[in-house]
């Protein structure tokens, strides 16, 4: 029978691939036990239920997410990667996110929703509406007592007081939330109106879940006309923004999306009316040189028909004129295509081809005798060269070579020779071996 053996190291980095790949993330929910949190910041602990338990890790890049404070025996929900430590060989779950049970459950409910109804294609971008650009009505759906509505009513008063806000009180929170905001999208796209405002005040998840109702979502999807969201702070999301045709961070935010510059548009009407008035300058004044030149070119019968008749003499001279100089460019048309008909005939083309390659093949050969002589001298150089700078050459000068018999090491000083080392002197021609009897080095 074929055995695989594994080193323990190969095995529990196999053992934490598989885990890996075939978890990837995962959400928990269980009690925190045997915590420990150590000066690098780093945080352990393990989560448990009533029959089972699993080592976890959160990193202090991570921890910063999690502003609680974490006891023991205390309910969380978190997410993060399974993974097996190696040097121990521990199953653990690297952390990635955290929070109270409590909050967890309704993250876990939203998650849940979003997924179900972005599968849908309710979150689909490419369904979103365009705002209008100078809404004549504005439906606002808030609480009409809460500070989004005043932020909202401040902010269209300010930016474009000519919009026609029409508001539709809801509940912002609580059971009755839901269907009532569901009833006002429904009544708003009988209303006439340009686009909806849905909005409150920030909050805690759980404040904010009316706007994570499915019926909503829908609402806002069926909805005839254009809807913006401005929920909570810049951090709150909820179904709804992702539902909504835009998204704004808070109810001020919402109403200056909505809503026109006033200044601005007033600036841009300005700068029309000066165009306007610099264009009606211009027209009165073409129109005024216009009528000038009219009236001096009215003129008396007589003289129109006078005018006429020397323009037709005039015309008829042209005319002959043009029929001369047409006859004698057709003339010389006709002499300048036989002469290129002649110059383009094949025997003449045939002719001048031969011409051309005797002589592209005298100068050939003139190139490539002059580049073979080139290249002999440029050898004989490269030659001259290697021959001087040739090690033997020196040798031949009289200078020879020392090396250590032993070693082969080349000898450069005296100083480096003990008396009793065999050397090894090597002429031009031919080599002598030696033992050193004494040593004078040279002072330097």
């Amino acid at each position: 029978m074929d055995r695989t053996i594994y080193q323990v190291s190969e095995f529990t980095r196999e053992a934490r691939d598989l885990l890996e790949t075939h978890f990837g993330t995962v959400w928990l929910t269980g009690e925190i036990s045997n915590l420990a949190t150590p000066a690098s910041g780093h945080i352990y602990f393990s989560l448990k239920d009533e029959s089972a338990q699993i080592r976890c890790a959160m990193f202090r890049s991570r921890r910063s997410l999690y502003r609680s404070k974490l006891e023991n025996g205390t309910e969380v929900l978190l997410s993060g990667t399974v993974s097996i430590y190696e040097a121990r060989g521990d199953f653990q779950l690297i952390v990635d996110y955290l929070e109270p049970a409590g909050e967890g459950e309704l993250r876990r409910r939203f998650e849940l929703l979003k997924k179900q109804l972005q599968a849908e294609g309710l979150f689909d971008p490419n369904k979103r509406r365009p705002l209008p650009d100078l809404p004549a009505r504005v439906a606002v759906i808030t609480s009409s007592g809460g500070a989004a509505l005043q932020d909202i009513l401040a902010t269209l008063e300010r930016r474009f007081p000519l919009t026609d806000v029409l508001l539709f009180p809801v509940t912002v929170q609580g059971d009755r939330a839901a269907p009532q905001i569901v009833h006002a999208l429904q009544t708003v796209s009988k209303k006439q109106c340009d686009v909806v405002i849905l909005a409150r005040g920030g909050g805690s998840l759980e404040d904010l879940w009316a706007f994570n109702e499915e019926s909503i979502v829908r609402a806002i999807r069926d909805c005839k006309v254009p809807v913006v969201t401005g929920v909570g702070h810049e951090t709150d999301f909820t179904l709804a923004d992702f539902a909504a045709d835009f998204r704004c961070a808070t109810p001020t935010a919402a109403a200056e999306t909505v809503s026109p510059d006033a200044n601005a548009l007033l600036r841009i009407i300005d700068r029309c009316a000066e165009r306007l008035d610099t264009t009606l300058d211009y027209r009165l004044q073409a129109s005024a040189q216009r009528l000038d030149g009219t009236v001096a070119r009215l003129r008396h019968p007589s003289e129109r028909v006078s005018y006429q008749f020397e323009n037709l003499e005039r015309l008829v001279e042209r005319l002959r004129l043009g029929w001369r100089f047409r006859y004698q460019k057709q003339t010389g048309q006709t002499a300048r295509y036989a002469q290129q008909l002649q110059l383009t005939s094949p025997r003449v083309r045939l002719h001048n081809f031969a011409i051309r390659i005797e002589t592209c093949r005298t100068l050939l050969a003139e190139r490539l005798k002059r580049r073979l002589t080139q290249r002999v001298q440029e050898l004989t150089g490269l030659e001259s060269q290697l021959k001087a700078l040739s090690p033997l050459a020196t040798l031949g000068r009289g200078f020879a070579i020392v090396q250590l018999e032993e070693e082969g090491t080349i000898v450069r000083s005296a100083s480096t020779l003990a008396p009793g080392d065999s050397i090894v002197t090597r002429f031009a021609r031919g080599r002598a071996h030696a033992k050193v009897k004494t040593v004078e080095p040279t002072e330097d």
